[in-house]
């Protein structure tokens, strides 16, 4: 039990608000922004480290297109991932998308793959796995020029869901607005 029930609050701290307070007072409000299809190569093992094992997966190209954004993953980034203990995937990729109108953003994209070991070894293989079949969810920040038109993704937090393909990851990007 969380030693915080039933404590009385501080003197002059207002009181938490209710849930039904928050949610009418704080929405969180997605908006589908675009979806990147990020290529990849072949996993680099770089061994067991303190917090599980290390990989590295170089990041090959990819298109990006949607209602915020159009354009392409370009090559010569990473995703660097650890599988911990529990097999749970924790990563964080960093990339450059480049819009179709030559303005290049930068991406620093972290989140999570969690999947039973038979669904894992399933997507290691290649084999196509339902994007239900497994948990796979990111927070990606963004670094546009600020004198182009993308200068407003520099004051959102942009949130992921993914899937997992044999040769890349597709992310599809909402905007909480």
């Amino acid at each position: 039990t969380s030693g915080m029930a039933g404590a009385a609050a501080a003197p002059g701290a207002s009181a938490r608000p209710s849930t039904e307070s928050a949610m009418s007072t704080l929405p969180l409000n997605a908006e589908y922004a675009f979806s990147a299809t990020v290529k990849v190569a072949a996993p680099t093992v770089m061994g067991t480290g303190p917090d599980g094992l290390r990989r590295f997966i170089a990041i090959t190209g990819g298109t990006a297109a949607g209602p915020a954004f159009s354009g392409k993953v370009l090559e010569g980034s990473g995703d660097w991932q650890i599988v911990r203990s529990d097999g749970v995937i924790s990563l964080e990729a960093r990339y450059t998308l480049e819009a179709n109108d030559g303005v290049r953003i930068a991406i620093t994209n972290k989140g999570m793959r969690d999947a039973s070991p038979a669904v894992t070894e399933r997507i290691m293989r290649g084999d196509a796995v339902a994007p239900n079949e497994y948990y796979f969810r990111t927070v990606a920040f963004v670094e546009a020029p600020v004198d182009s038109k993308y200068a407003w993704m520099n004051r959102r937090l942009f949130i992921g869901v993914a899937e997992r393909k044999s040769d890349a990851a597709v992310v599809h990007f909402y905007t909480l607005n």
